[in-house]
């Protein structure tokens, strides 16, 4: 059984060495039919050369990824509104409705991929040592919500409270009352004998508002200037190190919009407020890591990337409060710092169809440790700014990617 092993492990090196792809003994570095080094069996007319030399490379790719959502839940409006003057009720601070969650950070229903682009230039020695820079980045990735004054099937209460929004965002300045007359009430004072009533009963602009549209923003970017090294090469397949510096950035943004109409349905620019909360994390570091590529015949070679890095993370932590009109606004911002370690999983399968031009498919995984996120993403105490921020023990971006890369 031994015997017959060895017999047909020389057969197929025989084979091996007798085919097409490797006439007349060549080997991979004399111009076998490896790609990544031996002549193609098609020469086009263009201006591309042997990958197998030393020159300029360079490669354009679309990326369709996913990444997490990193956003914490909170209740932001409840269906109903609260009596500010205590004329309706008895008692100021009175909630008047079902109190049912309208909107919150968890409405914005399905994920979603985001597509996106990369961009590499490098050069190749005749060592085979490679430099190269790559950037990439993913389109904004908005999601959205909203609540307002029509309910499901317009069900409601007899005195109409669930048609109204209402949020506790408090010790605000009076530009942010909003309208005077917001209901009926507004207009003639309790018990009847139509006296009339000076308004200002619900006092706020998130105090029996009617419309609110909530948007978060994803956006993801990443960068490396690195160098490739070959370490070990063989006919069908090399090792080589990568060693560079590597840049990231998680930009995210909480945009939150307040509308309250008066009783006719009017709103001015002095009706609305918005409140934003903006996230942004820029990471750098070194870099380094492995790789094996593997020629697996028919001009085509599968490659695995292996690199992690130590990232210096940048935290800016921006939240403000705007009138409609744009005539107030009440901010905070916030830096801080953290170290971010990184590891990256690239797999690529190469179809080389011509001299100096490469088709890639991929997959690719990327882990971020120790990040931030908007754990509360809403500061309702209008004077005191500060919003939570939690930790993120773990983030991936993940997805596909095709290409193609010239050699020239």
């Amino acid at each position: 059984m031994r015997s017959s092993f060895a017999a047909g492990l020389l057969l197929s090196a025989v084979a091996a060495v007798t085919s097409p792809g490797l006439a007349h003994g060549q080997t991979f570095a004399e111009g076998g039919d490896f790609q990544m080094s031996g002549r193609p069996e098609i020469i086009a007319p263009i201006p591309t050369g042997n990958p197998s030399g030393s020159g300029f490379w360079g490669a354009s790719e679309f990326l369709y990824y996913q990444q997490s959502f990193a956003l914490g839940n909170q209740v932001l409006a409840q269906r109903g509104l609260v009596d500010s003057s205590g004329l309706l009720t008895g008692a100021p601070g009175t909630f008047l409705g079902s109190g049912e969650v309208a909107l919150d950070t968890s409405s914005f229903g399905r994920r979603s991929d985001s597509p996106g682009w990369r961009v590499t230039l490098g050069y190749k020695y005749d060592n085979g040592v490679s430099i190269y820079a790559s950037f990439s980045q993913l389109f904004d990735q908005t999601y959205s919500a909203g609540a307002s004054l029509a309910t499901f099937r317009f069900a409601n209460q007899a005195d109409l409270a669930n048609s109204y929004l209402f949020s506790p965002v408090f010790n605000f300045p009076p530009d942010y009352a909003g309208p005077l007359v917001k209901t009926g009430f507004d207009l003639f004072a309790p018990g009847g004998g139509g006296a009339p009533n000076q308004g200002g009963n619900f006092y706020g602009i998130w105090n029996g508002a009617s419309v609110m549209n909530l948007t978060f923003t994803q956006r993801f970017t990443t960068a490396d200037i690195a160098a490739r090294v070959p370490l070990l090469q063989t006919d069908y397949s090399r090792v080589y190190g990568i060693g560079g510096a590597r840049y990231a950035w998680f930009y995210e943004k909480l945009w939150w919009r307040t509308v309250s109409y008066d009783v006719v349905g009017r709103a001015f620019p002095s009706d609305a407020a918005t409140y934003t909360n903006t996230l942004s994390q820029r990471m750098y570091g070194p870099m380094a890591g492995c790789g094996h590529e593997v020629y697996i015949g028919k001009r085509f070679g599968v490659s695995l990337d292996l690199t992690g890095s130590l990232l210096f993370n940048i935290q800016k932590e921006r939240a403000y409060y705007e009138l409609g009109d744009k005539t107030t606004k009440a901010k905070r911002a916030v830096n801080e710092f953290d170290v971010t370690p990184n590891g990256n999983l690239d797999l690529n399968l190469m179809w080389y169809p011509i001299e100096g031009v490469q088709v890639k498919l991929g997959y690719t995984f990327q882990g971020y440790f120790n990040t931030k996120y908007m754990q509360e993403p809403v500061a309702f105490n209008f004077g005191a700014l500060d919003p939570p921020y939690g930790t993120q023990a773990f983030r991936y971006v993940q997805g596909l990617n095709i290409g193609l890369g010239l050699f020239f």
